[in-house]
């Protein structure tokens, strides 16, 4: 294959659509051969949860006393939880480019909600321009898995382009309810999202979404298939089932709260604890979901033949549109660089490999998910696609790897209040450098996992070469600046 795929190369393109056809009717036709000949065991399924807007803490496994998950803290207690685990942005495209590319978004010029927030006459700089849907010719982790016979769906949230840029042009044969749209225009349906049709009236979008990933599972429950299920919830609109808001009304009103509800933070309001009954509402019909798709694999005896990630595409809103949520005590949250914001919840079940009930000290990032899909199915590793990912089998099977630093571009202003920003974590310290004036900042994670105590001035020379180290990475992967506001007026 290697030698064919070279000369490609020199005979055009042409050779090169039929050498990536060959290769994938060569996947196709080897694993339909060893299933059916039982030589080996089945090829893995894959199941890939993404929920949109969940921060770390909302979770019982991960502290939350208030929320109640237990389905995932059941699913937490079947695989290997991830402590220091991360989104490739404080926001949702970026992020979500990151996991089907295996790139930065810096990397990809997609970093920032599309279609992205205007600035202001308040805003000092002016966002670089960002490619406004997943760049075309990009090899996601579903078409890798597509080329290898597998059958495969998107279902829920896309958010990464129009209709030409929808993810069945992107490797998945089943597209529901994957569209542009960032946010359902409502949980209940009529939903008026224009890749699902609307069910019956008051239909519950969460459960309805669950309906169709565990009918896609007992469609195809005798041939390998991957589900990329990217939850709506828990982003706003804060809706949920009437009956679960006044359960965790009753809770609310049961537990009150002991101090202020929110604090001053970041020059603005910031939510201290998780007490708001819609939105653990909402977070309980999600955790139902999770149960549901896991009862189903059981069900179908799949459990013990698939793998399942669960996961979210950036922090809990915590600053602002609602403040529906706490991530204390990380601090900030989606739209901003601190832990708050890219700090996830990450948990794993492969089945034979994972040691249930265990957690993860090893650092993770969205772009890791897909090399790590591909040696967990033991298909070949695409270097070339997902360039800035890592397999992290090794920490999945209770392996040590080696440090290397984590990168966050984000150079925009966001509608939390974060504003242009570059950070980067190497080992325990974590720098963050402001694209509006430069001012720095610099924490021990170890010691101060709430960010509050900036070393900067205390540590130049570290500060120094890790400033150095930002700058050479974002020369590498061409990141794209701010610019100066002409428009800006002071206050």
């Amino acid at each position: 294959m290697k030698a064919m795929e070279g000369g490609a190369n020199i005979f055009g393109g042409c050779v090169i659509g039929l050498g990536m056809m060959m290769r994938r009717t060569f996947w196709v036709v080897l694993v339909a051969a060893v299933w059916a000949l039982g030589v080996g065991a089945k090829p893995l399924n894959v199941v890939f949860i993404l929920a949109d807007d969940l921060g770390q803490r909302d979770l019982g496994c991960y502290g939350s006393t208030f929320d109640e998950t237990p389905n995932l803290d059941a699913f937490a207690g079947a695989g290997v939880r991830f402590t220091d685990a991360y989104a490739a942005c404080n926001v949702c495209s970026p992020s979500r480019a990151a996991i089907l590319t295996g790139k930065y978004p810096a990397r990809l010029h997609l970093t920032d909600w599309l279609p992205g927030r205007k600035e202001t006459a308040k805003d000092r700089v002016v966002h670089p321009p960002i490619i406004g849907h997943l760049p075309k010719g990009e090899v996601t982790v579903g078409q890798a898995f597509k080329e290898a016979g597998y059958v495969t769906a998107f279902m829920g949230k896309w958010h990464l382009g129009g209709p030409e840029f929808y993810p069945e042009h992107y490797g998945f044969d089943v597209n529901v309810g994957g569209c542009q749209l960032g946010h359902p225009p409502s949980y209940f349906s009529p939903y008026k999202i224009p890749t699902l049709p609307d069910g019956p009236k008051g239909e519950y979008l969460t459960d309805r979404l669950t309906n169709e990933a565990c009918a896609f599972i007992e469609k195809n429950k005798d041939r390998p298939f991957f589900l990329y299920f990217s939850e709506y919830a828990v982003h706003n609109p804060q809706q949920a089932k009437a009956a679960d808001v006044e359960k965790f009304k009753a809770k609310s009103a049961a537990h009150p709260v002991e101090g202020p509800e929110l604090v001053e933070d970041l020059g603005r309001k910031v939510r201290r604890v998780q007490n708001v009954p819609v939105y653990a509402a909402n977070l309980y019909a999600l955790d139902q979901s999770v149960g549901r798709v896991m009862g189903k694999l059981k069900e179908l005896g799949l459990d013990e033949n698939t793998v399942v990630i669960f996961t979210s595409d950036n922090g809990g809103l915590s600053t602002a549109e609602g403040m529906p949520t706490s991530n204390f005590p990380l601090r900030g949250g989606t739209g901003w660089n601190y832990e708050g914001g890219v700090r996830e919840p990450f948990i794993v079940r492969w089945p034979g490999v994972t040691k249930g009930g265990t957690t993860c000290a090893g650092r993770t990032i969205g772009m890791d998910i897909y090399p790590t899909l591909l040696e967990m199915a033991g298909l070949p590793a695409r270097p070339g696609q997902h360039v800035d990912g890592v397999s992290i089998v090794p920490l999945l099977k209770g392996e040590t790897m080696a440090e290397r630093p984590l990168f966050w571009h984000y150079p925009h202003y966001s509608n939390q209040g974060g504003g242009p920003s570059a950070a980067m974590r190497v080992g325990d310290l974590k720098l963050m450098e402001s694209m509006e004036d430069g001012h720095v900042e610099l924490y021990d994670l170890k010691k101060d996992l709430g960010e509050r105590t900036n070393l900067a001035t205390t540590m130049p020379e570290k500060t120094a070469r890790l400033l150095e180290q930002l700058h050479a990475w974002q020369k590498s992967v061409d990141a794209a600046f701010p610019t100066p506001n002409p428009k800006y007026k002071p206050k």
